[in-house]
């Protein structure tokens, strides 16, 4: 498809990282953390990991333990979070009481029985499968059963996309553009392509601007501190993808923030994504869409 408004938007994504030359991406020296509301602006943070292990993360050196997730959830603002599980369900962690949402991380094959328990209960409240690392499409007939659980208890599912952080990955598996057959196939179910399928975030934009049931998550298109990484590097690979992103989608209600947490550390990188925004849709992206589409009750 080409769109009439496509030129436009790259130059306007072009000036927008021209205009933040010089612009601070560290909260503590920014005042952009207000929405003009009289407050900071309150955040959902989509797509966390909580597995917490006491250890540094391999690469950000981010410490993954409980007590330092809930300070950048307080750093950052954010009032609700979506943490997702392993297939094995290893390193679950109760955090509801904290408005943490869970996702029941599935294997190559659907543990029917425990997925809906956990959804039943409240356990989980919604699936997310890992593709590129389980080595099977989004379609095959392996995963029907966890779409029938996500219709019957109104639940979101969330793919994982584009590059896996592992050698171990399969990335014909991971293409955002496979989603596409399971939002006709499955209408009544809202689909969530997450890390905007990076690096083939044109395939996955179209697949959500095409699909009314499939969102997007532009959670770790960069990792590390987004405040300590070369400023090119941050535009170039996060702040105008993420603008040519929101531009194409033509609809504010499509695109959710996440970060990736312990992949990045919450506070730099929503700062970041805010420069790709416009200020008028903060509330929507970085709030108001992950409350619907997760249905969240988020603490405050």
């Amino acid at each position: 498809m080409i769109k009439g408004t496509t030129v436009l938007l790259l130059i306007n994504a072009f000036l927008l990282s021209l205009g933040s030359i010089g612009c601070s991406t560290n909260p503590s020296k920014s005042s952009s953390n207000d929405p003009g509301e009289g407050g900071p602006l309150a955040i959902i943070d989509a797509h966390t990991h909580t597995r917490f292990t006491g250890e540094a993360e391999r690469t950000t050196k981010i410490s993954m333990t409980l007590k330092q997730y809930l300070q950048e959830m307080q750093d950052a603002h954010v009032v609700g979070a979506i943490s997702h599980t392993s297939p094995t369900g290893e390193g679950y962690v109760d955090l509801r009481s904290h408005g943490v949402m869970h996702c029941a991380g599935l294997d190559r094959k659907v543990n029917v029985k425990e997925v809906e328990a956990g959804l039943k209960s409240g356990k989980y409240g919604c699936i997310k499968i890992y593709l590129g690392y389980v080595h099977q499409f989004a379609y095959d007939k392996n995963y029907e059963p966890a779409y029938q659980l996500a219709e019957k208890y109104d639940v979101p599912v969330v793919f994982h996309t584009g590059d896996t952080y592992s050698t171990e990955g399969k990335l014909k598996y991971s293409d955002p553009l496979t989603i596409d057959e399971v939002a006709v196939d499955h209408p009544k179910v809202r689909l969530v392509i997450a890390h905007c399928g990076n690096p083939w975030i044109e395939s996955a934009a179209e697949v959500a601007y095409k699909n009314p049931n499939v969102y997007l998550d532009g959670s770790a298109l960069l990792i590390g501190d987004m405040a300590k990484l070369p400023k090119e590097d941050v535009d170039t690979y996060l702040i105008r993808p993420l603008a040519w992103i929101f531009g194409y989608l033509e609809d504010p209600s499509k695109l959710m923030f996440g970060s990736d947490w312990p992949l990045n550390n919450i506070a730099s990188y929503a700062e970041a994504f805010k420069r790709a925004i416009p200020k008028e849709h903060w509330k929507a992206v970085f709030h108001d869409n992950a409350v619907r589409v997760f249905k969240l009750k988020p603490v405050r």
